[in-house]
């Protein structure tokens, strides 16, 4: 059977660009990153046909369908068995769906992987765990410890070539299937070595074949580079169905899930869980964990809140202000934006009078947590304030508020759901953006809220207050005032 000449390309493994010759510059910037690579095409026999021109013969069946009229597909979801990974992909696995999983060595994307096939392998579903990185005796020495016994129809196949593992398939027919990571695994069609950025492309190709041939299920573990991002190039990303990223720090037990990428559902929802001995664990009380530890009325120390899908979720902002010895003042910050941070340095000496030029300060949030968006700015500040000033909150406060460059307070959204979440968790008052708390009063009818309460007007000019079970929402126009309402005593 005669075969095409074999094509050889040059692959930058940066950005899986490729040239018919050797550059020493990719057009993404990176130096020497081109290796030679050879594609194997499939005989020419088998690619023509009997017919003789493929071309021809294919565009004669193409037809379009009228949307109206297609049928609506079966996305009927799949218990996990983990209610958290549920939240975050929507409801559930869907059916014939690629999920593409990532995080740093040792964060544990295995563990959750095993305990969610054992889950899935309980109720009845054979699952096949294909493993390129771990030996099978590995892999059950990790499932005897996480998942409290090994069910029957779970099962498990160390190999790295996808045409095998291709025909395990075919054979066993699994309703849900692992790959376990998609940088191990090589296809024969491509003459590079497993990991470059032609064998992960192809790969990701065959396995969409089957997930969406047999309306299978696949999990696909991803490694990550030094900079956190995904190994590999970006059409595995664009390929897939939902793309999740598992974070946390290595000192700390707390881990978050999070979707940066779902065709099946939101990207909003966050899942929270806890390493422990015997696996991970869900965490439903993720304010109650993060502030734990917060002693009331601490000097530096603000709690925040962001909104996270469908549920508050409150953390702690910690700032250390202290006088800086020698050369420069340090900006440091973990879990902020530091240049977020220097931005509200910026208008706290502009608004507020704070001399910071010749400070070292500190940001930290507490709990290993690393908050999207602007809404903890305001409590960053008053960390700030606090720690300068040497002086603590009169009364337990959560500060929630979007800073602008003139010092004004720019709303933020959910506060009515962050503000009940307050009063649940014992905090006496919600500093907030006036727009926020207007529009509190104003759901409330002008006086009386569902919740129970009065609106009244506070200490200063336009600020507007509202209490719901001990709660009291401050209403404040700018920082100044913010900071007036957080040292009132």
């Amino acid at each position: 059977m005669a075969t095409k000449k074999g094509k050889t390309v040059f692959v930058c493994q940066e950005c899986g660009f490729e040239s018919p010759q050797w550059m020493g510059k990719c057009i993404c910037g990176a130096w020497n990153s081109f290796v030679e690579e050879k594609v194997l095409p499939e005989p020419a026999a088998a690619s023509a046909g009997p017919g003789g021109d493929a071309r021809r013969r294919t565009s004669a069946t193409a037809r379009p369908s009228k949307l109206k009229q297609v049928g609506a597909a079966n996305y009927e979801r799949i218990d996990t068995g983990i209610g958290e990974l549920n939240r975050v992909l929507g409801g559930g696995l869907v059916q014939g769906s690629l999920v593409l999983i990532s995080g740093e060595p040792g964060i544990g994307k295995s563990t959750l992987i095993i305990q969610t096939a054992a889950n899935i392998a309980r109720k009845g579903g054979t699952v096949l765990y294909v493993s390129g990185e771990e030996s099978e005796e590995q892999i059950k020495m990790r499932a005897d410890r996480v998942c409290g016994g090994i069910p029957e129809e779970l099962y498990v196949l160390a190999e790295t070539n996808m045409e095998n593992v291709e025909t395990v398939c075919q054979n066993l027919k699994p309703a849900f299937l692992i790959i376990d990571s998609i940088q191990t695994m090589y296809s024969s069609q491509m003459d590079s070595a497993p990991g470059s950025v032609s064998q992960v492309r192809m790969c990701g190709n065959q396995l969409m074949k089957i997930g969406k041939s047999w309306n299978v299920p696949i999990f696909i573990v991803a490694h990550v580079t030094k900079s956190g991002d995904l190994a590999g190039p970006k059409t595995v990303e664009h390929l897939v169905d939902c793309v999740l990223n598992f974070t946390g720090e290595r000192d700390h037990e707390f881990r978050i899930l999070r979707a940066f990428k779902n065709r099946f559902g939101t990207t909003s929802e966050i899942g929270a869980f806890q390493m422990e001995a015997d696996g991970l664990t869900e965490l439903t009380d993720i304010s109650g964990t993060f502030l734990e530890n917060c002693e009331d009325k601490l000097e530096g120390s603000v709690a925040t809140s962001v909104y996270e899908g469908s549920r508050p979720v409150m953390f702690e902002i910690q700032a250390l202000v202290s006088p800086a010895n020698v050369g420069f003042a340090r900006r440091t910050s973990v879990g902020i934006d530091n240049t977020r941070l220097n931005m509200i340095l910026a208008v706290l000496e502009k608004k507020a009078g704070l001399q910071l030029l010749n400070q070292d300060v500190y940001i930290n949030v507490a709990g290993g947590m690393r908050p999207e968006g602007t809404s903890p700015d305001l409590a960053v500040a008053l960390a700030i304030y606090s720690s300068y000033k040497s002086v603590a909150a009169s009364k337990r406060t959560l500060a929630i508020g979007e800073i602008g460059l003139t010092g004004e307070l720019r709303s933020v959204q959910n506060t009515e759901k962050i503000w009940k979440e307050a009063a649940r968790m014992g905090y006496e008052q919600v500093i907030m953006p006036l727009r926020n708390a207007e529009k509190l009063r104003a759901e409330a009818g002008g006086g009386t809220g569902a919740v129970g309460g009065t609106v009244t007007t506070g200490g200063r000019a336009g600020a507007g207050e509202r209490r719901t079970a001990g709660c009291r929402v401050i209403g404040v126009k700018n920082l100044a005032e913010a900071i007036d309402a957080f040292s009132r005593r």
